[in-house]
């Protein structure tokens, strides 16, 4: 199901969403979190957005598996060859779980950071404090996995087998 599509392997070209989504998930995150005249305007995108980035991210992961389970059966990658694909597929699991915890974030901030002003806060200043600093934390961590999984991914490809 996730090894092609139109006879062209699937995970180059699902990966792109997750390249995308994810860092801009970081960046209105963090947005959302520290610079209240947004709130309003960005409130549904950032919620959209924190479900549809995780779900890019595993369809990356499961699309790239489903492509090196067929490289690997198809005798096509060299044992040499084979930590490079590892380290890159490590990557991408570690890139989800952070794409997973950036959009829990997210949707924290949605629901509980006020939108406009402090009496429709569900949130109190410690809870909005606390959720501002996990979004800076978790859309550094998130960005930092989806860099270095595209790096491996890519010196994997351009280096060779």
């Amino acid at each position: 199901m996730f090894e092609d599509f139109m006879g062209v392997p699937a995970h180059p070209l699902v990966l792109h969403a997750a390249v995308v989504f994810v860092p801009l998930l970081a960046l209105l995150t963090v947005a959302y979190a520290l610079v209240a005249p947004i709130r309003p305007h960005t409130r549904w995108v950032l919620g959209l957005l924190a479900v549809g980035a995780p779900v890019a991210a595993l369809l990356a992961k499961l699309t790239g598996d489903a492509f090196f389970a067929r490289m690997r059966s198809a005798n096509r990658v060299t044992p040499e060859f084979v930590p490079k694909l590892e380290a890159h597929q490590d990557f991408g699991d570690l890139t989800l779980y952070a794409a997973i915890g950036l959009g829990v974030v997210a949707l924290a901030l949605v629901w509980f950071v006020a939108p406009r002003d402090a009496e429709t806060a569900r949130a109190g200043r410690a809870l909005t404090l606390v959720l501002q600093v996990l979004s800076v934390v978790a859309a550094g961590i998130a960005v930092y996995y989806v860099v270095r999984t595209g790096d491996s991914g890519a010196k994997a490809v351009w280096e060779g087998q």
